[in-house]
């Protein structure tokens, strides 16, 4: 996002952790990422604290913190946005529901916004990827892939039915680092695989789009409404089709009978013999129209000029002027 809207020739500030490498301007005083730290209610804070101090002289803050919205101390006259990158469950709605009276809210989907009632959700942004570094491959390995987390809700053990029921080859891709996913794959995956199911282990990016490139499809069958799914838009971009499940923010990335199919976990199977049928030409086409790092920065570009304006007219009146800033 940094990088695109930089590309765009806008000026980007980014907090963010010390050993970052994207090549935009970033606040300093930030040491490297601490995983462990993540979603640590201390650590966030100190991070938004040092953020906003550094961030008085910008047109519009994007803040992907939970706690940042809700922060006191934000920088008087400066619009603030936010993300809703999770799930919107019922602990969450609340605080987003209190965020939105002076913040503006963007969701990934939507069928994520659907989940809740009565939130003032501003605009829904797709996410995009940088498609300069994903190269189209010709699905020519005579497989079927599955990239997801080490866990029942992204669909693995579905995929390996699908794929057996198919008769065609699986290659797995998993990220697996909490015990929880150990013990998933220990307990339940492993005992399951077959000879024509391969475990990779977690890919780089480059040997993940390879694995993409040469499948004939991605298999997607999550189990419960995922906001997004970047997975997706990953495999399509290689121009791989993909095989989902009509939960979450599939139907919104797939089209249906063009770019795979969204069916049920049994449909699925028969989907299999139809993979010939669809254009890798066209998923690749789809990203590159719908879900580009440049398409995201563009719509995001468009809501951060409309908050900019409604800002600035609610100040106007009571003569408490939003000060011009340059960055």
């Amino acid at each position: 996002m940094a990088r695109a809207l930089s590309d765009a020739g806008h000026d980007v500030l980014l907090a963010t952790a010390a050993d970052s490498t994207c090549p935009v301007p970033q606040v300093p005083g930030f040491g490297p990422a601490a995983p462990e730290e993540l979603g640590l209610t201390y650590s966030e804070l100190g991070h938004v604290i040092k953020a906003y101090a550094a961030m008085q002289d910008v047109d519009i803050i994007h803040d992907h913190t939970l706690a940042g919205p809700l922060y006191a101390h934000r920088p008087p006259g400066i619009p603030v946005v936010t993300t809703i990158h999770g799930p919107l469950s019922p602990i969450y709605a609340p605080l987003y529901r209190d965020m939105a009276q002076d913040t503006g809210i963007i969701a990934i989907s939507h069928d994520q916004c659907s989940r809740v009632e009565d939130l003032q959700v501003s605009t829904v942004i797709h996410h995009g990827i940088d498609l300069s570094a994903v190269s189209v491959g010709r699905g020519a390995g005579g497989y079927v892939c599955f990239v997801g987390r080490m866990c029942p809700d992204k669909g693995l053990m579905e995929a390996v039915s699908i794929a057996r029921a198919a008769g065609v080859p699986l290659r797995i891709a998993a990220k697996m680092h909490a015990p929880d996913e150990y013990g998933y794959f220990r307990d339940v995956v492993q005992p399951a695989l077959g000879p024509d199911e391969e475990f990779l282990g977690e890919l780089s990016d480059p040997e993940k789009y390879e694995l993409m490139g040469g499948s004939m499809a991605l298999l997607n069958p999550i189990q419960w409404h995922e906001p997004f799914g970047l997975v997706m838009i990953e495999a399509l971009a290689t121009g791989t089709p993909v095989l989902a499940t009509p939960i979450g923010a599939a139907p919104e990335i797939v089209r249906h009978g063009v770019t795979g199919y969204v069916a049920s976990t049994h449909e699925l199977v028969e989907c299999v013999s139809r993979i010939p049928d669809l254009s890798r030409e066209a998923c690749r086409r789809s990203v590159e129209e719908s879900f580009s790092a440049q398409r995201m920065a563009a719509g995001h570009l468009d809501f951060y000029a409309s908050v900019i304006e409604e800002f600035r007219a609610k100040a106007l009146p009571g003569g408490d002027l939003v000060q011009e800033n340059q960055a």
